[in-house]
Formats: C-alpha cells, sequence, structure tokens
C-alpha cells in the first residue's frame, strides 16, 4: 500500500512552489477509493506542520498517521508516512462535499469527472460548522473585507479586546484573498491569514483554506454548484475487489459519537454489496480500527 514515489499517483499533480501539491483525481467508474499512501523521508528543518502543507494535508491529518513522530522535530531521513489516499464520502458526486470528521474538502468537476480534495478549518466546539443537506454557492469574491458578526464583536468586547466592525482586505484579513459564499446565511468558505489553522477546529463556523487552496477552487467552482456538509468518520468503500474502511475520530456534537464507532463497523461487515455476493471479513482488522483512527484506508475484507 505505501509507496516510496510520488510516480505511482493516479493524478494529475500540481506543485506550488515551497506550497502545497494539490491533486486532482479521476472520478472511480466503479469503485470508492482515489489516491495513495507513500513515504518520504524529512530533513533535518522539516516539521510536520510544515510537510502537511507542502503535501496538501491538515496538520492532524500527518500527525495521526505518524504517531511514534515528533512533529516539531522529526530529524533527518525520518521516515513520514504521507496519508494521501481517500475513500469518497458518501453523498452525491457533484458540487462540493465537505466531511467535517476528516476535516477536508471534496469538489467534484462533473465535466472534467475529476475530483479534487483539500484540507480545511472548520468551527469549534461552540461555534461549530453546520451539517448541510443541499445549499449552492451564491456569490465569489476576490480581495473580501470582512464585515465582523455581531456575536463575533460582542466575544471579543467581554474579552477586553474590541475589533474593527470592518476589515479591508489586506494580510491582516482573516478571509485571506478569495471567499465563496454559500447559501447558509453566514457561511463562507474562504482562505486565511493563519495557514497553520488548516486542519483544525478553530473557526467561528466558516470553512478555511490554504490561500493557495482557496485560489485554486475560487476559479473552478461555478455559481450555483451545489454545497453538501457531512459528519462521517467511518468510510466505507471498494476498490477493485477489496472493501476499505476509513476511521476519523467524531467530532464532539455531532451525529455518531465515539461509542458508535464498533457498532458502524461491525454492521458495515454484515452489508451484501450490490449484486449480492458475499465477501470475507477481517475481524481483527476492525477491532484494530476501532483503537487506531489514523485516516488511513484499511482493507477490511474481499469478495468470496
Amino acid at each position: 500500500m505505501y509507496k516510496n514515489a510520488i510516480s505511482g499517483l493516479l493524478a494529475v499533480l500540481l506543485l506550488l512552489p515551497a506550497l502545497a501539491l494539490a491533486v486532482t483525481y479521476p472520478i472511480p467508474e466503479n469503485g470508492d477509493v482515489v489516491g495513495e499512501v507513500y513515504i518520504i523521508h524529512s530533513q533535518y528543518e522539516d516539521t510536520l506542520i510544515e510537510l502537511a502543507r507542502k503535501h496538501d494535508l491538515g496538520y492532524y491529518e500527518m500527525v495521526n498517521a505518524n504517531p511514534r513522530v515528533d512533529p516539531w522535530l522529526p530529524g533527518r531521513g525520518t521516515k513520514i508516512i504521507v496519508p494521501r489516499q481517500y475513500i469518497l464520502p458518501d453523498a452525491p458526486r457533484e458540487g462540493i462535499v465537505i466531511n467535517l470528521a476528516e476535516l477536508r474538502l471534496y469538489y467534484y468537476d462533473t465535466e472534467n469527472n475529476t475530483v479534487t480534495t483539500h484540507p480545511i478549518g472548520i468551527g469549534t466546539e461552540w461555534w461549530p460548522t453546520p451539517m448541510m443537506e443541499k445549499e449552492t454557492i451564491i456569490g465569489k469574491q476576490k480581495d473580501p473585507s470582512w464585515h465582523v458578526p455581531q456575536s463575533i464583536l460582542r466575544e471579543h468586547e467581554a474579552k477586553g479586546q474590541p475589533i474593527a466592525a470592518v476589515w479591508p482586505p489586506g494580510p491582516d484579513n482573516p478571509l485571506g484573498q478569495y471567499a465563496l459564499r454559500t447559501s447558509k446565511p453566514g457561511y463562507l468558505i474562504h482562505g486565511t491569514n493563519r495557514p497553520v489553522a488548516i486542519g483544525r477546529r478553530v473557526t467561528h463556523g466558516c470553512i478555511r483554506m490554504f490561500p493557495e487552496d482557496i485560489e485554486q477552487l475560487y476559479y473552478k467552482v461555478p455559481v450555483g454548484a451545489t454545497v453538501r456538509v457531512v459528519h462521517q468518520p467511518i468510510k466505507k468503500g471498494w476498490d477493485d475487489e477489496k472493501l476499505y474502511v476509513e476511521v476519523h475520530e467524531p467530532l464532539e456534537g455531532y451525529p455518531l459519537g465515539m461509542d458508535d464507532l464498533l457498532f458502524e463497523l461491525m454492521a458495515i461487515s454484515e452489508q451484501p454489496r450490490d449484486d449480492n455476493r458475499t465477501y470475507i471479513i477481517d475481524w481483527d482488522q476492525i477491532k484494530q480500527l476501532d483503537r487506531d483512527m489514523s485516516g488511513i484506508p484499511q482493507p477490511i475484507g474481499t469478495i468470496q
């Protein structure tokens, strides 16, 4: 499963110097898995947060895939797992689909039959990003001003840290250089002036992206594109004759909590394929997934 080179990726690679390695994949015709996990070796000056951005991953995605590596000082020559394989979320493959549990956004370009995926920052426990069954992109803005909601103004005043009601475009603007406005009032998909926050729960509910990622998405996504926000800590999918499962830690405040994980994994193992063929389940692997929520797709069975 792990590879030592990127050449095996079934994708179009877009390399931005010293920044994210954004990837666009063909949408699988008969499966659910895209991308590939591969191995790199760190340099002395590397940190996991820098490597995460270079490979278009969130901070915790990289940390969870490398639990035994010091995130601030991996050291020269340390083997680093780059978890760039994904099971597509259980949602219509159109427009934007955001899976809160994995802090990741998927954009389906149905005209070109491709899917692009990026890490995101989302709302905190106290300011959660809402789930969305089917909203749309109703506007796009380059160099947006930030009109601060009254709730955020009051929060800062209560802390004795009042802020301006309107922030003009520029390096201090939390919205970054690009913003997509959704039909859910008050919620944007936008850039950031704090890239370190990507892959974390840090916002007041909006969706943040790396500056280079939102720029790419801004020019790809048309006004009118659908937006769905789901919470799927467990994703399952087929790749050829193998069944894969991908497990992330459930987020507080959303459906499907920690106590439900093993139950859901067991239920997956009992579901027949559409063609009514059965498959052999690796029960030890299922139990391991309940303990090891690395976010890396793992095979749990094969067709009998």
